[in-house]
């Protein structure tokens, strides 16, 4: 399309700006990506999301949309996109989409973000405020409007909750309700055991949650009903699939448990190979060995994914234990919280759940805890080890929960063992910049200001604050060569290798500079920091580019 016919296209498109549709120039998404909030692409996507969904239109000017054009920096569509989605916890991935149109006659580029509506209850924040559309300015979001999201009705019931009319008491596994009522007494500590033993298992059932008004419930099966009685749950499923792998990912042993879903947790529970841990890490307060596993950490995980497993899908739920390294529960499912920092460093206490009447239940024979509390106690429990953070891969349709049985990376076990004062959220950051893991400006922003990291965004690295108490040779000498040289060193022996040897083929460069170079860098941003020195040496007019060499301006 001609300029011309874009503005029109764009015109009968979108023919005026509200709360749906914006119109920016942001002539250049260097610095208006994620930069000044409230006036950045983050900001504008978040608020039209958090009201009905809609369009951004990027490269046009505000009012009239003449097209002026934007130019896009390093973003490719898919790249955008892959970044808005790390961006937000509350953004559907499904529906976001980047167009783009480039003017045929001028060269003038066209974005149009097309972004759908939040998530249910789950308004989505940039900048870690909210925001909306007022008029013609982008504000934060009114008390009024966010008690709107948060109280708006679910699209769904509580799959958990229905009654299943065919369904009786002999259809429930009679050890299964024993070991529920025994946990149930947990509750009260001893108090009330005499007044529970005397209860029916009808009066039980119901004091527990675990019926309503004495009728059978899918949470009823799932939890306490005989393996025959699965046939209830149809055409859902209520099954874990347990996988043994080695070292080399190959499947060693493999078992598939279905309802009682009480049963079945003690089962799996006895079966992980719960292996002794020696340690190595000098300064720690633990023994010299210890079970990689603490009962909590075992149950906790596969307790929440039972819980929070979307049943409607049909899917199992997956747990992969691989030999004396790690332990991985996987279920079908959005993570419905903001965020996992948010539900570990605020102690979050999600108001809502995927199956209500099922956490319920569970709770009430301390099957699992309230859902914060239970990951907050994960995480806590990892660092009491000194072994890394748990590790949520969160998609759009599961939920992988990663507990690491071993010190990963004893340098970083270091740090906890010497920095004490570090919270949860510091640590959970800086194992994230540990393990080279991108990070979002404002968690470097608040890494920064307490003086934990150092380097330029993207590639932070630990600063010497943090690793100067460990005292340990290797991570000085990591830190020393993350911090590296500046650029005027290696353009001095780039241009004192050329002066020595009259010319250089880019391998040789390569190899002379490469291994000085920071180790937060992967081999990719190796080359392209050797492009960059080139660029600039041959800029300033000191080497250029003949037959394949890099030779001295004469």
């Amino acid at each position: 399309m001609t300029e011309k016919e874009l503005q029109t296209y764009l015109q009968n498109r979108f023919p005026c700006e509200n709360e749906t549709c914006d119109w920016k120039e942001m002539k250049s998404l260097k610095n208006c990506f994620n930069g000044k909030e409230g006036d950045d692409i983050i900001s504008y996507v978040a608020a039209i999301s958090s009201m009905n969904g809609g369009h951004l239109v990027i490269g046009v000017k505000d009012h009239s949309l003449d097209i002026v054009g934007t130019d896009t920096y390093n973003y490719d569509r898919q790249a955008a996109t892959m970044r808005l989605v790390r961006e937000y916890s509350n953004l559907p991935a499904e529906g976001l989409k980047i167009e783009e149109f480039i003017t045929t006659d001028t060269g003038k580029k066209v974005w149009i973000i097309n972004i759908p509506k939040h998530m249910p209850r789950l308004p989505v924040y940039a900048h870690k405020k909210l925001w909306q559309r007022i008029e013609d300015s982008l504000v934060e979001m009114t008390q009024s409007r966010r008690e709107k999201i948060l109280t708006e009705p679910l699209a769904i019931d509580d799959w958990s909750a229905q009654i299943i009319p065919d369904a009786t008491l002999d259809d429930l596994d009679p050890k299964a309700i024993a070991l529920a009522r025994e946990k149930y007494k947990e509750l009260f500590n001893g108090a009330r055991d005499a007044e529970i033993d005397g209860w029916t298992d009808e009066v039980f059932l119901n004091k527990a949650k675990l019926t309503r008004k004495s009728a059978i419930t899918r949470t009823t099966i799932i939890l306490l009903g005989k393996s025959e009685s699965d046939h209830f749950l149809n055409p859902s499923i209520c099954k874990i699939r347990w996988f043994l792998r080695d070292d080399t990912d190959i499947n060693k042993d493999f078992r598939v448990f279905t309802i009682p879903m009480i049963l079945a947790i003690e089962e799996i529970g006895s079966l992980i190979r719960n292996t002794t841990y020696t340690y190595t890490i000098s300064g720690s307060m633990f023994p010299e060995s210890m079970s990689r596993y603490d009962i909590f950490t075992l149950r906790e995980p596969l307790n929440n994914a039972i819980a929070h497993q979307d049943y409607s899908k049909g899917c199992h739920i997956d747990v992969v234990e691989y030999e004396d390294e790690k332990l991985c529960f996987k279920n079908a499912g959005q993570f419905i919280p903001e965020s996992v920092e948010a539900v570990v460093t605020n102690d979050f206490q999600e108001s809502h759940y995927r199956n209500p009447a099922l956490v319920e239940a569970m709770r009430n024979v301390k099957m699992v805890e309230t859902e914060g509390g239970g990951i907050r106690k994960l995480f806590v429990q990892q660092r009491k080890r000194f072994f890394p953070m748990p590790n949520y891969d969160i998609q759009d349709s599961h939920v992988i929960c990663t507990i690491e049985g071993r010190v990963l990376d004893e340098n970083f076990a270091n740090i906890l063992v010497s920095n004490t004062n570090l919270t949860l959220a510091d640590i959970m950051l800086l194992d994230s910049v540990q393990k080279g893991k991108t990070i979002s400006h404002d968690a470097v922003t608040y890494l920064r200001k307490k003086g934990y990291v150092e380097g330029r965004y993207p590639n932070v690295y630990l600063s010497s604050k943090v690793v100067a108490p460990t005292h340990h040779v290797g991570l000085k000498a990591t830190y020393i060569k993350n911090r590296s040289f500046d650029d005027n060193y290696f353009k001095k022996l780039i241009v004192d290798y050329i002066k020595e040897y009259g010319k250089a083929e880019r391998a040789d460069l390569f190899t002379l500079i490469g291994k000085m170079l920071p180790e937060y860098m992967t081999e990719q941003q190796r080359y392209d920091k050797l492009t960059t020195l080139l660029s600039a040496l041959k800029r300033n007019g000191q080497l250029k580019y003949e037959s394949r060499h890099w030779v001295l301006v004469r």
